[in-house]
């Protein structure tokens, strides 16, 4: 077998044209029960449904390092959900809610803006906005307090200005002092004590993500230690996952969707384990790993074209992959990646990626997901579709038809294409 096709795979018709895409075929009928509202007392207790080549099986999470291919490398994403939901006071009385998407100054990469002192200005949802006419509104809390002041309104959002006393304090501290977690929205209820941990993997340890990386809260210390027996190998990644990962898709057809955009992190172990690793199953817990490292091979197809490309120009355009005429293999782009983060004398890059998987994409890194069920009519479902192709319907339909829980909280699937 050539070398060159060893870590590419596509289940879908590769004439498809994934921005003609309708998302009217990416629906299925989702009852209200059947979405997981809260966790199950343990987190490994979750059902996990296998697909492999065609068949279902229903298993436990528990079973997930038995059914794991030989030599499979499960990557997964360390980030770790950050209290971004602030409520103000206005000085009449009334309440402000204030969301926090992203930074803009004086840092725009997460990490950084995590440990900014005294001031900050972010991309942010405000609700009750009518409600706030003019001036700042502030939130005491513990030792200090925290005002905010809008800039100025942007499509979708606008710019807050936060400025906080302590000034010492950095942003992640007043967060976690003042914040509140940011449940999804289709949960539809109060945060509770036990979403603080449960709704973290026990993993996470990179601020800055304002929605879980789902499909790693089943795992507990419990199925790292039988995944370790398995000799199953691990490795970490970070990808902060952004509000837009909930965000429907209006459009009639995919040209028309705008892919949210969200901040990765790349580290020379990653890259070198990766290569250690191509040829083998590389197994992503959960979208926001594979959409990571599928963004990687770009990144490495991007620099192999453009040597000298400037670091703030790591970026994956949504059509990106659908585009591109030089392929390299997943060996050449990945070793550019590396070469590349030597040239600039770095212990890891900072990017962005826009990436869309949908039918038509063809698998670069990944070879099978770790992944919970997903809303109808989004671009999670698309991705699920374009790993596994039409055979997704079955696999939903299974799922219902057997009593599976959907969405953040609810069960698992492994999908092996």
């Amino acid at each position: 077998m050539n070398k060159r096709y060893l870590c590419s795979i596509s289940n879908t018709d590769t004439m498809i044209d994934p921005k003609k895409l309708a998302i009217k075929d990416f629906v299925y009928e989702l009852p209200e029960e059947r979405i997981a509202k809260f966790p199950l007392p343990e987190r490994d207790q979750s059902k996990l449904l296998q697909y492999s080549a065609g068949k279902i099986t229903d298993c436990a999470f528990t079973d997930l390092p038995r059914l794991l291919p030989p030599h499979t490398l499960l990557v997964f994403n360390n980030t770790k959900v950050v209290q971004a939901r602030l409520l103000f006071q206005k000085e009449t009385g009334g309440g402000v809610e204030v969301f926090c998407l992203e930074p803009v100054a004086p840092y725009r990469e997460v990490q950084m803006a995590m440990q900014q002192t005294g001031n900050a200005v972010w991309k942010c949802l405000v609700g009750n906005n009518k409600r706030w006419k003019s001036g700042p509104v502030q939130l005491r809390f513990d030792g200090g307090m925290l005002r905010a002041e809008r800039q100025a309104q942007q499509e979708g959002h606008f710019l807050i200005r936060f400025t906080w006393e302590p000034a010492e304090l950095t942003f992640a501290e007043v967060l976690e002092r003042c914040g509140r977690l940011p449940l999804p929205p289709y949960l539809n209820r109060d945060l509770t004590p036990d979403d603080h941990t449960r709704y973290q993997t026990i993993y996470a340890n990179q601020q800055g993500a304002v929605a879980a990386p789902t499909a790693g809260l089943h795992f507990t210390e419990r199925v790292m230690e039988r995944l370790r027996e398995q000799h199953i190998d691990m490795a970490y990644l970070t990808l902060h996952v952004g509000a837009g990962t909930f965000m429907p898709v209006k459009a009639d057809v995919m040209e028309s969707h705008e892919m949210h955009a969200e901040q990765l992190y790349i580290t020379k172990p990653l890259l070198q384990r990766l290569l250690r690793h191509v040829g083998n199953p590389i197994i992503p817990v959960g979208t926001t790993s594979m959409r990571s490292l599928e963004s990687l091979y770009w990144l490495g197809a991007k620099v192999l074209q453009q040597p000298a490309l400037p670091v703030q120009e790591l970026h994956v355009s949504q059509w990106q992959a659908y585009e591109a005429t030089e392929l390299p293999t997943a060996a050449e782009a990945l070793q550019a990646l590396l070469h590349y983060m030597e040239s600039k004398a770095t212990a890891y890059l900072h990017a962005s990626t826009q990436i869309i998987i949908a039918p038509g994409y063809t698998f670069r890194i990944c070879r099978g997901l770790i992944t919970n069920f997903h809303q109808p009519e989004s671009t999670l479902l698309l991705l699920v579709a374009a790993l596994i192709g039409d055979d997704w319907r079955a696999v939903y339909r299974h799922a219902l038809q057997q009593g599976y829980r959907f969405l953040s909280y609810g069960d698992s699937s492994l999908l092996l294409p």
